[in-house]
């Protein structure tokens, strides 16, 4: 189970670590591809094929099926992690999600996110604020 939240910073080859107690879990090699909101998703390749499968089940004639297929998929890398327990961050990814020095780590269960850690400040900071709201209108669900 991928929960926290981790701060690291991002060294001069864009590498950055993977949380200690989530490595047995992620295993050797772990995709990293676009997420929602301005962030990256890590997967396990595990999760990455449960998510792959749902996504590959949108209709092909809807056009934000094609949309979000196109952008989740084509912008996944499969990375190992290194000895040191880093995974490297593209180029293409680290511009993306507008990573810069420092940058912090999300554990959400099954998936985590890896933030510009001046963009997850922001987000938190608003969504803290809104939590009440949000408990709300999905309570329903929880």
């Amino acid at each position: 189970m991928l929960i926290g939240e981790y701060r690291y910073s991002i060294d001069d080859k864009k590498r950055v670590s993977i949380p200690a107690k989530w490595q047995s879990e992620l295993g050797k090699k772990v995709i990293v591809t676009r997420g929602l909101d301005g962030c990256l998703f890590l997967y396990s390749q595990k999760e990455w094929k449960k998510l792959v499968e749902k996504i590959s089940k949108l209709p092909l004639g809807q056009r934000d099926s094609r949309g979000f297929q196109r952008i989740m998929l084509s912008g996944a890398m499969e990375v190992s992690i290194d000895t040191l327990g880093r995974i490297l961050i593209p180029d293409y990814l680290k511009k993306y999600a507008d990573l810069k020095k420092k940058v912090v780590i999300v554990g959400l269960y099954n998936h985590a996110e890896i933030w510009d850690e001046g963009r997850w400040e922001e987000y938190q900071a608003k969504s803290e604020k809104e939590v009440g709201d949000m408990a709300e209108r999905l309570s329903q669900l929880i």
